[in-house]
C-alpha cells in the first residue's frame, strides 16, 4: 500500500455518522465510503494500485475476471497487494471454515464482522474444522519457529550465529538482556525488511529441528516450501491443508482402536478370524459396546449410569477445547496480520500501536535491575496464591458494578454496542486495544471478497484439480538460502527420492488366498451397499414425484465425479429446488440485487427477473433480506461415508439454506457444485454485518 493509501486508512471515521475522508495525501475532502463496519468501508476505498477485479468500477453489469479460465491464464493479480495464489488458499480456507453464518442488528465493537456467536454449538465436525485450522495458521507456523532457532544454535550458518552470539553476550555483560531482546522485536515490527535479514527464510521441511541442518524431507521430496512434510501440492497451501486433514484422521484412527481394543492384551498369530474381520478401527459406530460384549458384559446403554454423564462431560470439555483454539488461532491470526497487514488494511497503523507498548517496557526494562524484576514476580506470585480472599471481594465488587465485565476482555467475542453502555470507560480500553481493527484470516478473506462485490468484478473460486500433484522438487533460489550447505547438496535433499525397488518376494500362496477371501467379502458388501443405495434414490425419485419434501431435496445429490454443471457462475449457478433442476442466479440489474430460482434457464445470457417465463420462478428474495445462511450436506455425514465406500466414481453434491426477514421465507437449495460460491457472492454483495457459528 502506498503512502497516499495509507492516509486514507488511517483516517477512516470510527462511525456511520462521519462523513468526510481525506483520500489522498494530495486530494481534496470527499465524502467517506459508508458501511456499519471496517471491512464495509475498507471495501470501498479507492486504492492507488488496483488488481482485475478493482478495475471495472461501481456497475450494475458484472465482469467476469476469470471464473471459468484455467489458473494459469490469470495472469494479472486479481486483488492489488496479494498474489492470486495466497487469496486463491484463503478462499479455499474460507469455505472449509465458514458455513453457517446469520445477520445481527449492530456492529461488534472490534468493527469487522464475521465473529463467532455466543451459543455457538458443538458439532464433531466444527471440531475438526477448527483444528485443521489450528494447525495450518499455527502449528506450521511455530514449527517454522522451531527451526529457525535449531538452524541459530547449529553454527551451520556461522556468520549469523556469531553476530546473535556476540550481541547477546555484550548485552549479558552490561546487564541489557531484557532491554536488546525488545529492541530486536521493535525492529522486527517497526522496519519489516530487516526480517528476512536476521531469520532468512527456508523451507520448513529442508530443515532438521534437531542438528539445525539440512534433511531429506518426510515426504521424499520437497515439493512444497510451507507444508512440514514437504509434500508436493497442485496448488499453494493445499500441502499443509492436506497435513492437517491426515492428523485429524490418524487421530480418530487411534481413539476409535482404543474404544474398540484392538489388540487388546496381544493377539494370538493363529487367531481365527483375525485376518477376515474387517479392522476394528474402521468402524466408527457402537465400537464399545462389541468389546464391552466380547467380555461378558452388559452393553453400556442399559445398566451403566456413568455413561450418559461422561459422555456430556467429554462435550463440554471438547466444545470448551473447541473455543479455546478457535480464540489462539483467532489471536495468531490477528497479530499475523497486524505485523504484515494485507491492503487494503493499513499496514504502518497496527505496528505502530504494537511499538506503543513495547517501547515502554523497553525503557522500564532498560532501568529496573534484575533484582527488582525477581523480587516482584515473587510478590505477584505470592498475592495470586495466598491473596484469595481479598481477589473474592474485588471480583464480587465488579460482578456487581459491572455485571458483564468479562464480557469485555474477550476481545474474539461479538459484544455488541447496546451491551457497553454500562461500562464506557472499558469499552474505550477495548476500543484502543492492539487488535481493534485487524482481521483473521476469514474476515480478510470476506473483505477482499466485498472489494470484488463493490466493483461488479466477484472473485473467481480457487482453482481446483483432481490430477496427483507432480512429485518434483519445488524450486529454489539457492543463493537466498543460508543453510551452511552445499547448492549440490540441497539439490540432493530437495530431489525425489530413487524409483529403484528392491524386488519383493512372491507372497505364499496361503496368504494371497487369504487376501482373495477377504477382498472377495468386501467387495461383497460393497456391492450390496452401493445396490441398497442405488434403490435407494429410485424410490426418492418415486415419492418425489408425489410430493414428499424430504425425498425433493435428495434428487440429484449423487453425481458422477468429474461432470461439469452448467451454469457455474459468477451470476447463474445450477441447482436443484423442491426438487426441480434449474439455476439460482443474481439479477443485480435490480435495487437492491435479487436472487431467484428459475427452471427457464437463459441461454441467450438475458438475466433480468422480468424476462423469465410465467411460472418459471420459484422464489425471490432480496438479497438485503437474508438473514441466514446455512450450508448443507447432501446427504449428512453417515450418507457420504456410505458412498465414499460403496462408490468409486460418485461424490455427493452439498446444498444452502437461506432463510429471510420473515422464519417463512426460506428456500433450500440442493445439488448445487457451486454452492460454496453462491454463498460467498451473498454473503459479500450487501451490507449486512454477520456473525458465525
Amino acid at each position: 500500500m502506498s503512502e497516499k493509501d495509507e492516509a486514507a486508512v488511517l483516517l477512516i471515521p470510527d462511525s456511520k455518522d462521519a462523513t468526510e475522508v481525506r483520500v489522498g495525501a494530495n486530494s481534496e475532502q470527499t465524502i467517506a465510503p459508508e458501511g456499519p463496519t471496517d471491512s464495509h468501508v475498507l471495501s470501498q476505498v479507492e486504492q492507488e494500485e488496483k488488481g482485475l477485479a478493482q478495475q471495472a468500477g461501481v456497475t450494475s453489469d458484472i465482469t467476469d475476471v476469470g471464473w471459468n479460465k484455467p489458473a494459469g491464464d490469470i495472469v494479472a493479480p486479481l486483488v492489488a497487494g496479494l498474489s492470486n495464489e495466497d487469496l486463491w488458499m484463503m478462499i479455499r480456507r474460507f469455505d472449509k471454515q465458514v458455513y453457517n453464518v446469520k445477520a445481527v442488528p449492530e456492529a461488534p465493537l472490534q468493527k469487522l464482522d464475521l465473529t463467532r456467536a455466543h451459543d455457538d454449538e458443538f458439532s464433531p465436525d466444527k471440531l475438526r474444522a477448527t483444528i485443521e485450522r489450528f494447525y495450518t495458521s499455527v502449528i506450521v507456523k511455530l514449527t517454522s519457529f522451531v527451526k529457525h532457532v535449531a538452524r541459530l544454535r547449529s553454527w551451520k550458518e556461522p556468520r549469523r550465529t556469531a553476530l546473535f552470539c556476540t550481541v547477546y553476550f555484550v548485552a549479558w555483560i552490561l546487564d541489557f538482556v531484557a532491554p536488546t531482546c525488545l529492541v530486536a522485536l521493535i525492529a522486527l515490527v517497526i522496519y519489516p525488511p530487516c526480517r528476512p535479514i536476521m531469520f532468512p527464510p527456508a523451507p520448513i521441511a529442508l530443515v532438521n529441528k534437531d542438528t539445525g541442518g539440512i534433511q531429506k524431507p518426510e515426504a521424499g521430496v520437497l515439493g512444497s516450501h510451507d507444508s512440514i512434510t514437504g509434500a508436493p501440492q497442485n496448488f499453494k497451501g493445499e500441502a499443509a491443508e492436506q497435513e492437517a486433514s491426515n492428523l485429524i484422521a490418524s487421530v480418530a484412527s487411534v481413539a476409535v482402536g482404543s474404544a474398540a481394543g484392538k489388540h487388546d492384551q496381544g493377539v494370538p498369530e493363529d487367531a481365527p478370524l483375525e485376518g477376515t474381520v474387517p479392522d476394528a478401527m474402521d468402524i466408527v459406530s457402537n465400537t464399545a459396546d462389541a468389546q464391552s460384549n466380547a467380555h461378558g458384559r452388559v452393553p453400556l446403554d442399559s445398566h451403566d449410569k456413568t455413561q450418559q454423564p461422561m459422555k456430556q462431560k467429554v462435550m463440554d470439555t471438547a466444545n470448551m477445547l473447541m473455543e479455546i483454539i478457535s480464540d489462539i488461532t483467532d489471536t495468531f491470526e490477528k497479530f499475523e496480520n497486524a505485523l504484515s497487514a494485507t491492503p487494503p488494511f493499513p499496514q504502518l497503523k497496527p505496528r505502530l500501536r504494537l511499538s506503543a507498548v513495547l517501547v515502554p517496557a523497553c525503557l522500564v526494562s532498560a532501568w529496573i535491575s534484575s533484582y527488582i524484576l525477581i523480587k516482584g514476580a515473587g510478590l505477584a506470585f505470592g498475592f495470586a496464591f495466598f491473596g484469595d480472599p481479598i481477589i473474592r471481594r474485588a471480583l464480587a465488587i465488579l460482578n456487581r458494578d459491572f455485571p458483564r465485565w468479562q464480557k469485555i476482555f474477550e476481545l474474539q467475542k461479538s459484544v455488541l454496542n447496546s451491551d457497553a453502555e454500562s461500562f464506557k470507560t472499558l469499552a474505550d480500553i477495548v476500543y484502543s486495544s492492539l487488535l481493534r481493527g485487524i482481521p483473521t484470516n476469514a474476515q480478510l478473506t470476506l473483505t477482499l471478497l466485498r472489494i470484488g462485490e463493490a466493483n461488479a468484478s466477484p472473485l473467481p473460486p480457487p482453482p481446483t484439480s483432481r490430477d496427483k500433484a507432480p512429485s518434483r522438487p519445488a524450486s529454489l533460489h539457492h543463493e537466498e538460502l543460508t543453510l551452511g550447505a552445499s547448492s549440490v547438496e540441497i539439490d540432493q535433499a530437495a530431489s525425489a527420492e530413487s524409483t529403484n525397488q528392491p524386488q519383493v518376494s512372491n507372497p505364499s500362496p496361503e496368504k494371497t488366498q487369504k487376501k482373495t477371501w477377504g477382498a472377495a467379502i468386501v467387495g461383497f458388501f460393497r456391492g450390496t451397499t452401493a445396490t441398497g443405495v442405488e434403490s435407494k434414490r429410485g424410490l426418492d425419485r418415486m415419492r418425489a414425484a408425489i410430493g414428499s419434501r424430504h425425498a425433493k431435496n435428495r434428487v440429484g445429490v449423487l453425481r458422477s465425479k468429474g461432470r461439469t454443471s452448467t451454469p457455474i457462475g459468477p451470476v447463474e449457478f445450477d441447482a436443484r429446488h423442491d426438487g426441480k433442476r434449474g439455476a439460482a442466479i443474481i439479477d443485480s440489474t435490480q435495487e437492491p440485487p435479487v436472487l431467484y430460482f428459475t427452471t427457464d434457464i437463459p441461454q441467450n445470457g438475458d438475466l433480468q427477473l422480468e424476462h423469465r417465463k410465467n411460472g418459471s420462478v420459484h422464489f425471490t428474495m432480496p438479497v438485503t433480506d437474508i438473514r441466514e445462511m446455512r450450508k448443507l450436506g447432501g446427504m449428512g455425514w453417515k450418507g457420504k461415508l456410505v458412498v465414499g465406500w460403496a462408490f468409486g466414481g460418485k461424490e455427493v453434491v452439498d446444498g444452502l439454506l437461506i432463510v429471510g426477514k420473515d422464519p417463512r421465507q426460506s428456500y433450500q437449495l440442493t445439488a448445487m457444485r457451486m454452492r460454496n460460491q453462491l454463498f460467498n457472492r451473498l454473503i459479500a454483495i450487501d451490507g449486512q454485518v454477520w456473525e458465525t457459528f
